[in-house]
């Protein structure tokens, strides 16, 4: 499992790179109080950053967060203790 992460992240960096490469052109973000010039390939690896990002941070938010809390109280549940009739 460990080599399989370990070449899942060079993977990615080998990609970003020959996408930082392949898009050396100069854009300008403006970002309404900032401007910030850039190369083109740095904008699109820092909007898919960006993307992961937002998308994990929902995921946790809307998914994991009520799984942990029904963990939570099904954890206090078996720690009660049962009475028999």
């Amino acid at each position: 499992m460990r080599l399989l992460r370990l070449i899942a992240a060079f993977a990615c960096i080998v990609l970003g790179a020959i996408v930082g490469a392949l898009n050396t052109q100069r854009v300008v973000l403006d970002l309404g109080l900032i401007t910030l010039p850039t190369s083109l390939g740095l904008g699109i690896l820092l909007a898919l950053l960006l993307g992961v990002l937002v998308g994990g941070t929902i995921l946790a938010v809307g998914v994991v967060a009520p799984i942990r809390r029904r963990l939570r109280r099904a954890e206090a549940a078996a720690r009660l203790p049962r009475h028999q009739d």
